[in-house]
């Protein structure tokens, strides 16, 4: 069975930065995506980025395009997402979720159906 663990976010003066971890665990296989997700108050969740296994292949929303980062830690089996020059509009709730595929994969999309295993969820604040 595969589990989602996310680390906890926090609150964050406009223009700082933060650092999400997600450590996904229990895959039958060694190929997977990982999509990053976050739902403001009052808003639809919507996705943020996402990263493919095969290659380290990465992908970005346009709104956190050259502010966001996702990396791994194969030692540590955690995918990381640096969030950087952070905006009260980044605020929500942050969601990390994965799908694993029997084949390397090298691309990804941040689709709410195309994963079936969700971390909690961890609230990031942007607010002076």
């Amino acid at each position: 069975q595969v589990q989602v663990g996310q680390s906890r976010g926090g609150l964050v003066q406009p223009g700082g930065s933060l650092t999400l971890s997600c450590e996904a665990s229990g895959f039958r296989f060694k190929n997977y995506n990982i999509g990053w997700f976050r739902q403001a108050p009052g808003k639809e969740r919507e996705g943020v980025s996402c990263f493919a296994s095969g290659d380290n292949s990465t992908y970005y929303a346009h709104s956190v395009k050259g502010r966001f980062t996702i990396s791994r830690d194969n030692a540590k089996n955690l995918v990381y997402l640096q969030m950087n020059s952070l905006q009260p509009e980044d605020t929500g709730v942050y969601y990390c979720a994965t799908r694993e595929y029997y084949n390397p994969t090298y691309y990804c999309q941040w689709v709410q159906e195309q994963y079936d295993y969700w971390g909690q969820g961890t609230q990031v604040t942007v607010s002076s």
